[in-house]
């Protein structure tokens, strides 16, 4: 069932939003100073080309260093990207089999808002009963 998702997610969804973060990526490797954001939106964009059967932890408290690094995501990429996942899951969200896959975009929009301090891992790694982020 992953696979069949993952590949109607590809058409629909995936690819455009992993093109949105990958250019986001690219920016932000231009300038020096921001290749921790850029490292970060490839990493999501990876994870938004194929997001069912992997989740979203924290990896540990999240420092003051994080914390504001996230900040200067929000403001300088992380809303557009996120206004990205609305926009592509309201016409999922139109149909019957769109439904879990304008769900899976609402869900990708808080580490879109906010990357940093978090790790993408497969569902099959985790705990049981372990929710991820």
């Amino acid at each position: 069932m992953r696979t069949l998702l993952n590949i109607i997610w590809f058409i629909f969804s995936g690819l455009w939003l992993a093109l949105g973060y990958w250019a986001a990526g690219i920016i932000a490797c231009i300038f020096i100073v921001t290749i921790p954001w850029g490292i970060a939106s490839f990493r999501i964009g990876n994870y938004a080309l194929w997001p069912f059967g992997r989740e979203v932890i924290e990896t540990r408290p999240a420092g003051v260093a994080t914390t504001l690094g996230n900040i200067i995501w929000l403001i300088v990429a992380g809303v557009w990207l996120a206004i990205g996942h609305v926009v592509t899951s309201i016409p999922l969200f139109i149909s019957i089999i769109g439904v879990p896959l304008g769900w899976a975009n609402i869900k990708l929009i808080p580490i879109s808002l906010m990357p940093l301090g978090k790790q993408i891992v497969d569902s099959d790694r985790l705990m049981p009963g372990y929710r991820g982020a």
